[in-house]
């Protein structure tokens, strides 16, 4: 997954999180909202029972007329209360808790108004009255402190709900941001790391486990440059070895005409006294003949084993024998550059585990760049070699 997606993820997990606890928060703010205009609502209700409920005290205690019809004026504006905030009572009581309490309601006006139309005085229909009063009164008290209870359930359960979003969101956003940060660190050191061995000549690839991201893309492309870095690397030490093998043929070719000429100067030689030469003599110019064969197939076969790329053969190598194949590669070039050689090899020294080709091409390289230096300055000089 590429990091921008991961960040868009992260970023949708945030916005999910604080959309649940958003919505529960306004769930919760709405359902406050709504109890808190029902309590209003009782207050007020509440206020005009109790005003009914004196009402009627005066009325049965004091025998005072006008006491009912401050029971009907009292009941008809309950009546209104209730009807004009039937859907607001609804919601905070439900319409089974609102139907009951329209119907204590109704029984207590219709008890009021009989007394009142007859002008009842008898024990049990006060009583009644009472009775029914005293229901009214009970249940809309119960029921306005069972919702002020909510209310407080509501709050503390508001409050708590917003103490463990709060520190959930922050968990996730740790978490999600530290998954995020490690995953690009982590990729991030890995290339520098290998970045830095690049730049040491460690041209190794790098494993790509993030292919598809831009981490994946970035190793991609330093694997790509190594690879190209590396090929560029294998030109180059080619070139170098070319350089070095026409320096050497340049010194070769003179070494090259000491035998041929030897071989022609006793070619001629043989042709013309070769009827007077006896068996053992001709076989002396077919010796020396020979010799010199040998001294342009030695000289041939150190070119092309220097020439020659080979794979890395490791194994235990003497360092002066190294030392004297280097020597026999560039005494011509030291005798045509009129530079003297001085040798300081080292008697009983361990041998090295290397590849011998390499290390001879290595001496070479060092030497040949001595020499052309030596040469540039016109004046000769010696060439030291120690071991």
């Amino acid at each position: 997954m590429k990091t921008e997606h991961k960040i868009y993820l992260s970023n949708l997990v945030y916005i999910v999180l604080i959309i649940v606890v958003g919505s529960y928060a306004m769930n919760d703010l709405d359902q406050l909202l709504t109890k808190f205009r029902f309590t209003v609502i009782a207050d007020d209700l509440n206020m005009s029972l109790l005003e009914m409920r004196l009402a009627e005290k005066n009325y049965v205690i004091y025998g005072d007329a006008s006491a009912l019809q401050d029971i009907h004026n009292k009941i008809a504006a309950a009546t209104t209360t209730l009807i004009q905030n039937k859907q607001d009572i609804i919601r905070a009581l439900g319409q089974e808790r609102f139907d009951l309490l329209r119907k204590y309601m109704y029984v207590y006006a219709t008890l009021a108004e009989k007394i009142h139309r007859k002008r009842l005085k008898d024990q049990w229909s006060l009583q009644q009255l009472r009775a029914a009063g005293h229901k009214l009164e009970l249940f809309s008290n119960n029921t306005t402190i069972a919702e002020r209870k909510q209310v407080t359930s509501i709050v503390n359960r508001s409050k708590r709900v917003l103490h463990y979003s709060f520190w959930t969101i922050v968990f996730v956003a740790i978490v999600l941001s530290q998954f995020i940060v490690r995953n690009i660190t982590t990729s991030l050191r890995r290339i520098v790391a290998m970045t830095r061995l690049i730049s040491k000549g460690n041209f190794q690839l790098i494993e790509q486990k993030h292919a598809k991201d831009e981490m994946g893309a970035v190793i991609e492309a330093i694997n790509i440059m190594a690879l190209e870095l590396k090929k560029r690397e294998q030109e180059l030490i080619q070139s170098r070895r070319l350089a070095s093998i026409g320096i050497l043929v340049a010194g070769v070719t003179h070494e090259l005409s000491n035998p041929l000429n030897n071989i022609s100067m006793i070619a001629q030689t043989y042709a013309e006294v070769y009827d007077q030469l006896s068996k053992e003599e001709r076989l002396e110019f077919m010796a020396q003949v020979e010799e010199q064969g040998e001294r342009l197939r030695v000289i041939i076969k150190n070119l092309l084993d220097f020439s020659r790329p080979k794979e890395l053969q490791l194994a235990e190598t003497e360092v002066n024998g190294i030392i004297q194949k280097t020597i026999e590669l560039i005494q011509n070039m030291l005798e045509v550059s009129n530079i003297k050689l001085k040798l300081e090899l080292a008697e009983d020294l361990p041998t090295v585990y290397v590849d011998k080709h390499q290390i001879l091409q290595v001496l070479i390289n060092i030497t040949t760049n001595a020499i052309q230096v030596m040469t540039d300055m016109d004046s000769g000089g010696e060439l030291r070699l120690r071991s």
